[in-house]
């Protein structure tokens, strides 16, 4: 069965911060859409952090540090909770599936370290499953490197842009919650393997205007460990890209001739002490 028909788990984090070793998770979806069974549609879990929320985070996700500590379960217990439901999926043998989901794989990570819980490798270990995950955001990188960006606001490939060149309806009213972003990357990842699986004169073209764009979706028609090897070479290979551009004039204003971008893929290491 080509992978985008089967099982999915759309998972997605809102946090305190844009630095995965540092952001505390304030909500969580882990949920099962495909595979020809009915979907499981959880409500996202609340988290209070037990840290106060930035200004620019609760911008984002609409999040206040008074409504979580009123409305959140405790931070130590809701990262279990989120751990728990995440290696169920790999446990049962279903691949995650998010936009960046590195970054919510990462933030998850050190927050079990935080507080002194299993590792995910130590939750799923006992099944012999391994984890496998499908990137929306390390994809459409992959097949349409010099998208341009929408517009100073809106990235080239941020979701919205992805759901939008695929096809995928887009609410702004609900957008940056947990649940939504997790079910429109899960909506986008389907797209993405249906045109894959179409006769290549059939595939639709999507913005690069690539002459060879078809065929890049052939990297994506194979089965879930090889699919999730290719996304792991992707992200080396597009941190490094980035970080040879921030190093460069290129950058402007963000050059930094120390600039360092992570390519782990799917978890980041900690950071050397």
């Amino acid at each position: 069965m080509a992978w985008h028909l089967g099982r999915l788990a759309p998972f997605d984090l809102e946090s305190t911060s844009a630095n995965p070793q540092e952001a505390r998770i304030v909500e969580a979806y882990v949920g099962y859409v495909g595979g020809g069974l009915e979907p499981i549609d959880r409500e996202p879990l609340l988290i209070d952090p037990g840290v106060e929320v930035p200004a620019e985070a609760t911008k984002i996700h609409g999040f206040t540090t008074e409504h979580l500590r009123e409305h959140g379960t405790p931070a130590d217990a809701g990262v279990w909770i989120v751990a728990n439901a995440v290696a169920d999926a790999v446990n049962e043998g279903v691949p995650l599936v998010g936009q960046n989901i590195s970054y919510d794989l990462t933030v998850l990570s050190r927050e079990l370290a935080r507080y002194e819980l299993p590792s995910l490798a130590e939750m799923t270990a006992r099944s012999g499953s391994r984890l496998l995950a499908i990137d929306t955001y390390v994809i459409s990188k992959f097949l349409d490197r010099w998208r341009r960006r929408v517009s100073p606001e809106q990235g080239a490939h941020q979701l919205k842009t992805t759901a939008a060149v695929f096809g995928v309806a887009w609410v702004d009213e609900e957008a940056h919650g947990a649940r939504y972003d997790a079910l429109i990357a899960a909506r986008v990842a389907w797209r993405m393997g249906q045109i894959a699986h179409m006769p290549c004169e059939a595939r639709p073209r999507i913005q690069s205007g690539r002459r060879d764009e078809r065929y890049l979706f052939d990297a994506l028609a194979v089965d879930l460990p090889t699919l999730f090897a290719s996304q792991q070479r992707w992200a080396r290979e597009q941190a490094a890209s980035y970080q040879e551009y921030l190093r460069s004039p290129k950058a402007g204003e963000k050059q930094d001739v120390n600039a360092v971008i992570s390519g782990d893929w799917p978890i980041q290491a900690p950071p050397t002490p």
